[in-house]
């Protein structure tokens, strides 16, 4: 049992604001944070429930990109939406904010200004990639290419979606701009970072010793970074969106995304304190505050490892107690993809299944991704849907109440004498609130919901047994006692199903003109007094038709078959700006014949070559040893670019450059003149 803190600070992984929320969004994040929250929320405990909006860093941009908007009009839109979703869903954040806010930018300036100032920071010049077509540095969200570790070849430079590996750009195979579609060249560049790896020591006793009762899948991640050593991490970033770097020498620069985003909890923290009169300061500064951190394993090394070495770097903030981050949920056997659209989101779920919130939390927290990915079928969906919650929970619920109604007048009929299978019926009903209770307290959602549903089983087991709709002709002071007890069960499900089930536990609380949601009254035996008037039955769920499970894999399968025909239709690159004649008439194109060619040392993209060019033999480095070994180029007469300004690459100096043709899967093949062309031969 976790200790008994003063206050708890939850926070949520702030979305994106750049499209809607997922099934795997609310699987992985939202729904084990909201019913942890209910549940504390039950206990008396004071609570904040922090989320928002990350409306910064490059995801927004590309997709204002995509979208032909500003970023501003993105997460606008997206912000509003996000927020609509949540709010029908019966998330139930004390509040959602925005990164875009005044107290947020001011926030996030003075964490990054202090660490600043106390020298926290240490300002270097590195070499980054620079599209040289769009004439800008890319942030790592700009990159894509082949993920060293799987062999995906959509990675983005920071992380691969399908592994989870936290990458850099540079360790990318055949990195491509996602700007121009370019190979993006290194270009020097100046950036503030944090000293990662002067914390290495401090982490590993805080994160592996001090908290040993982390999710394995959690710690397990942070140990491996911490094995592998950690590195100093630039917190800045050469964007135009975004909060900028308030110091001198930083025109044109940004807070990355994720040193700004994870201040978010802080600066929302702000906002909602100052309006419910509270002081924010006793949520993150306070060490009988527990904070609680929800993430999915993507974000696992952020929230870990950065973030509390940014908290612990500052000195004044707590740092989490917990990270209970969740795996990946994957959609009908195969990895939820928005930018494919293989996703069931939130907003059509919720026009298409109207008034089935609950429905879809509980097969998301039945099947959660706990500990090891996990997979959303509808088909599992509608088999839950009817054999659980309508054929037990239901089941029972409504028999409860019905029988009341045709037997006692709709009254909570008078006790009589309890036998001892009544009274090993409230021994266990009295004990169900503390298994729940010590499943959610080790985070443990999906055992927690198992022991609720369990509770609902002994109420149909007990009608079942004693058989009232006989009784009634015979002793119906026993049946009063029997369905005395059987709507207590009612009255302690209402309670416990509550963090689970909200929208389901309203209801059946009016059914039971029931007020109390106080934990500590749930399996109690005296919840609903006798002669207390129930309302008038009504059907906390429904059965779902194999139609409607058929239609929602139709419209998968319809999306699926829309990415095979898009896939098969040819690709190229997109067309480049329009230039001048007088700039395509600089270019001085001229036949080559390579004459000798190696690979270069320390580098496996680079192959050196010796160039005859008919003007003289010169050094011309390319990267195409993935392509091309360099004895199959010996001999090759090729297209050289040889009046482009001379460049040192790892120390070589390279003449020119050789022209190839790309493939839209990357495949290369040389420009080639034909043998008969003699070398220094001009492209006209």
């Amino acid at each position: 049992m976790a200790k008994d803190f003063k206050r708890y600070t939850i926070t949520s992984a702030l979305p994106y604001a750049n499209g809607p929320v997922h099934i795997g969004h609310l699987a992985g994040v939202y729904v084990p944070a909201d019913i942890y929250v209910r549940y504390l929320r039950q206990k008396g405990k004071d609570v904040a429930f922090i989320c928002g909006s990350d409306e910064h860093g490059v995801a927004i941009t590309l997709r204002a990109r995509k979208e032909g908007k500003t970023p501003q009009e993105i997460v606008d839109k997206y912000h509003e939406q996000i927020k609509k979703s949540f709010e029908d869903f019966g998330i139930s954040f004390n509040v959602y904010h925005r990164t875009s806010s005044p107290t947020h930018h001011k926030t996030a300036s003075d964490m990054f200004r202090k660490l600043y100032d106390d020298g926290k920071f240490l300002e270097q010049s590195s070499e980054q990639f620079f599209d040289e077509t769009e004439k800008q540095f890319l942030a790592d969200r700009y990159i894509k290419g082949t993920c060293p570790t799987c062999g995906y070849d959509e990675a983005y430079g920071d992380q691969c979606e399908k592994c989870g590996s936290t990458l850099s750009p540079s360790e990318l195979i055949n990195p491509k701009s996602m700007l121009s579609g370019e190979s993006p060249v290194m270009k020097e560049t100046k950036h503030w970072y944090f000293p990662l790896d002067q914390y290495e020591g401090w982490l590993r006793e805080w994160i592996v010793e001090e908290h040993q009762e982390w999710k394995p899948n959690v710690s397990g991640q942070c140990k491996s970074w911490l094995d592998n050593g950690l590195r100093p991490r630039p917190m800045t970033r050469d964007l135009d969106w975004g909060i900028p770097v308030p110091v001198e020498g930083a025109d044109g620069k940004v807070l990355y995304v994720w040193f700004d985003a994870p201040i978010g909890y802080i600066s929302a923290t702000k906002d909602w304190a100052e309006a419910e009169g509270k002081n924010w300061e006793d949520y993150w500064k306070s060490e009988d505050t527990r904070l609680v951190h929800f993430i999915g394993k993507d974000n696992i090394v952020f929230h870990c490892v950065i973030f509390p070495s940014l908290l612990k770097a500052h000195g004044e903030y707590i740092l989490p107690d917990n990270v209970p981050a969740n795996e990946f949920l994957n959609l009908e056997s195969n990895k939820i993809s928005t930018s494919r659209n293989w996703a069931v989101w939130l907003h059509e779920y919720l026009e298409e299944f109207p008034d089935k919130q609950d429905v879809l939390r509980y097969v998301l927290t039945a099947n959660a991704p706990e500990t090891k990915d996990n997979d959303f079928t509808w088909k599992d969906f509608q088999t839950r849907n009817n054999s659980e919650l309508v054929a037990i929970f239901g089941n029972f619920v409504n028999r409860a109440v019905v029988l009341t109604h045709k037997y006692f007048d709709g009254k909570v009929p008078q006790r009589g004498e309890v036998y001892e299978r009544d009274q090993q019926f409230l021994e266990a009903i009295a004990s169900y609130p503390e298994k729940i209770e010590k499943s959610l307290e080790q985070f443990k959602f999906r055992e927690a919901l198992a022991h609720l549903m369990d509770l609902a089983r002994e109420g149909n087991k007990y009608l079942a047994d004693n058989e009232p709709w006989k009784l009634i002709k015979t002793d119906e002071a026993r049946v009063a006692t029997i369905m005395n007890l059987a709507l207590q069960l009612a009255g302690s499900l209402a309670i416990l199903s509550e963090p689970f089930l909200p929208f389901t536990s309203q209801k059946l609380r009016g059914m039971l003109n029931q007020t109390t949601l106080d934990w500590s009254k749930a399996g109690t035996a005296d919840l609903l007094d006798s002669g207390l008037k129930l309302a008038d039955p009504v059907l906390l769920f429904e059965k779902i038709e194999d139609k409607t499970v058929e239609q929602q894999v139709q419209k998968l399968m319809d999306t699926k078959m829309a990415n095979e025909a898009a896939e098969q239709e040819p690709k190229v690159a997109p067309a480049k700006e329009v230039i001048a004649f007088d700039d395509f008439m600089k270019m001085d194109l001229r036949v080559g014949e390579i004459k000798t060619a190696e690979k270069v040392e320390k580098s496996n993209k680079l192959l050196k070559f010796t160039v005859d060019t008919g003007l003289d033999k010169r050094t011309i480095l390319s990267g195409i040893a993935k392509h091309f070994t360099p004895e199959e180029m010996i001999g090759k007469k090729v297209v050289v670019l040889a009046n482009l300004a001379p460049r040192k690459i790892m120390g070589v100096e390279s003449e020119g450059m050789i022209l190839f043709a790309e493939n839209e899967d990357g495949a290369l093949k040389a420009v080639t003149p034909g043998d008969l062309a003699q070398n220094g031969a001009t492209i006209a």
